[in-house]
């Protein structure tokens, strides 16, 4: 790969993230009022989904076990008659001459792993982790990057007795409008994904946040909810940035690079 390459992407990833970054703790969403505002946020706009689309080309570009292990696969398997095998520079699994492509990859990973220390796997484990992230969701990390917690319901269906029945909207929150995400719509399947990832996680409800809640009681999607179901219980709680969030946030950060 050229030498080149990493410090290009590494540029990519510091001026896509200076613009998100700049947006989510600006508050850049609420001076759209100002003359001439809508006309610069699309040009920011189109100018964060260039550099995320050139980033996300460069990563795919990055050597990848997944990729390398799928591609070898694949011509191990055309019957050519010349020999190929897949290439790992210390070896666990031997490679056959006809190896399934999902079979190559993890025997791929697994010959990868004998070389790879801790500062190589948790580069490895970060990168893996940034290229499954959208561009609203890297918003919402950032939102949520200084530690500071911010609202969050699940709202079910009430039963006979008052309880709390069938989830009917899990994970709304007031954060992926404070980070200016682009589908405020979509913020509860965001966190969802986050939360899987292990970036963010949910806590106990927090008092001193109850104008807030009440705030995200007039969201879209949580009035949308109320609409379909008779009666309803709203579970409150709280999304902040995991242990491994942090970590993660403190490796990939934009500023500090």
């Amino acid at each position: 790969m050229d030498n080149q390459r990493p410090n290009d992407v590494a540029d990519l990833a510091r001026r896509a993230g200076q613009l998100a970054g700049w947006a989510a703790r600006t508050g850049f969403q609420f001076s759209r009022k100002l003359p001439g505002i809508d006309t610069a946020e699309r040009g920011i706009r189109q100018v964060e989904r260039t550099l995320l689309g050139e980033l996300r080309r460069r990563l795919d570009e990055v050597d990848d076990p997944y990729h390398a292990a799928l591609a070898a696969a694949s011509a191990m398997n055309r019957n050519d008659g010349s020999p190929r095998v897949v290439e790992a520079s210390v070896t666990l699994v031997p490679a056959r001459d006809h190896v399934e492509p999902l079979r190559a990859a993890m025997a791929e990973l697994l010959n990868h792993s004998i070389g790879f220390g801790r500062d190589r796997a948790r580069e490895y484990l970060y990168a893996i982790i940034l290229r499954q992230l959208t561009p609203d969701e890297a918003r919402i990390l950032s939102a949520l990057s200084d530690g500071s917690p911010f609202p969050a319901i699940d709202v079910a269906e009430r039963t006979a007795i008052g309880a709390a029945g069938r989830i009917v909207l899990r994970n709304a929150s007031t954060v992926g409008k404070s980070a200016g995400v682009s589908l405020p719509d979509q913020v509860p399947g965001y966190l969802t994904r986050l939360i899987g990832l292990g970036l963010v996680e949910l806590d106990e409800e927090v008092p001193s946040l109850e104008t807030q809640y009440e705030i995200l009681l007039t969201d879209e999607a949580v009035r949308e909810v109320e609409k379909q179901v008779k009666r309803i219980k709203v579970i409150r709680r709280t999304v902040h940035i995991s242990r491994l969030g942090a970590q993660f946030w403190q490796a990939c950060d934009p500023s500090l690079g």
